[in-house]
């Protein structure tokens, strides 16, 4: 071989192994989609999640997170998931009775949580985890819960007892539960993705809808919604979830130190959420465009003796022993009005 030919061929092994270094040192991406404003708790939970999976992994992974709706509304996330279009979202946990694991409506039952401390009793415990393991046959890996915080309704009229939700027009997301919920109040139930009910609202399509005040606000509902009612009657949280395939294809090392990353989004998100409502609900207060109620005790009463009988309608659906379960890890007693 000339000199000339070795320098060659040397120079072409020195360019192939700087390839493969630049290759090797290219960053994992995680595409990150959901379908609220970045400024509500899921969505500052995920930039924090991003931020905090760089630093652990020492830029090995990097997270870019799409909100608003940016890549898929709510009806389209899952399969996004599932075809690998993406690799993260954080449904709400209404919509896992899409891919029919049922049991997650439980998380939709009006009144079964009375508190965060109840709740994450069930979502921070051996209930909660066992739920996990029921996506796992459906190519989907459950990382964490996140709270939004508790629901309340609002219409376009004063909302002081269950009577004055008859006739209305309510969006709610695709749940038999929260649809029985609504007929429970003789208010017309319209499934409806997200990204469209402010504008299904100014235009009348629907007259009320139920929200955590964080969703109420950051989406500018308030501003066509003109009576609010703190009913708080339902919680909205969030399961963050991994394509099954991409997630065991990592590294341990990576896929531990995401498991870290995530544990550190989770407290974050769940310490800020009742922070954001509180204080979005002392915007939408500001605001002047909408009057806010808070039931008296009676008031609430009334719409707990409405809607409890929605438990037990639904437990063939959800799961009688996992209900049962649940009312013994929180202390709910439905016999209690």
């Amino acid at each position: 071989m000339t000199t000339r030919s070795l320098l060659l061929a040397l120079l072409a092994l020195v360019i192939s192994t700087m390839s493969l270094s630049a290759q090797a040192e290219d960053p994992i991406v995680i595409k990150f989609s959901h379908v609220v404003a970045p400024d509500t708790p899921k969505g500052l939970g995920a930039e924090f999640f991003a931020k905090r999976a760089a630093e652990r992994t020492n830029g090995r992974v990097k997270v870019e997170v799409y909100p608003n709706s940016t890549l898929y509304k709510d009806k389209e996330e899952l399969e996004a998931l599932q075809l690998g279009a993406v690799q993260m979202v954080a449904p709400s946990l209404a919509k896992f009775s899409l891919l029919g694991v049922r049991e997650f409506e439980l998380y939709d039952l009006p009144y079964i949580f009375d508190s965060y401390a109840e709740l994450h009793k069930v979502t921070q415990g051996p209930i909660g985890k066992s739920l996990f393991r029921k996506l796992e046959p459906k190519g989907i890996v459950g990382l964490a819960y996140w709270d939004n915080g508790f629901k309340s309704f609002s219409a376009n009229a004063p909302i002081f007892v269950p009577a004055d939700l008859k006739g209305k027009k309510m969006r709610i997301q695709p749940s038999k539960v929260l649809e029985a919920q609504m007929l429970a109040l003789d208010a017309i139930p319209r499934v409806m993705a997200f990204s469209e009910v402010y504008q299904a609202l100014k235009i009348g399509v629907v007259d009320g809808t139920e929200n955590p005040i964080s969703n109420l606000y950051t989406q500018k509902m308030f501003e066509v919604q003109s009576h609010l009612t703190m009913t708080e009657h339902g919680y909205l949280g969030y399961v963050v979830i991994v394509d099954k395939k991409f997630w065991e294809a990592l590294p341990a090392d990576v896929r531990g130190q995401l498991d870290l990353a995530m544990k550190d989004a989770t407290d974050y998100t769940n310490q800020i959420a009742k922070q954001q409502n509180d204080q979005d609900l002392e915007s939408v207060r500001r605001s002047g465009k909408t009057r806010i109620h808070v039931p008296t005790p009676e008031q609430r009463r009334a719409f707990k003796k409405a809607l409890i009988p929605v438990h037990q309608e639904m437990a063939p659906r959800i799961g009688e022993d996992l209900l049962q379960s649940v009312y013994s890890e929180t202390g709910f007693d439905p016999g209690a009005l």
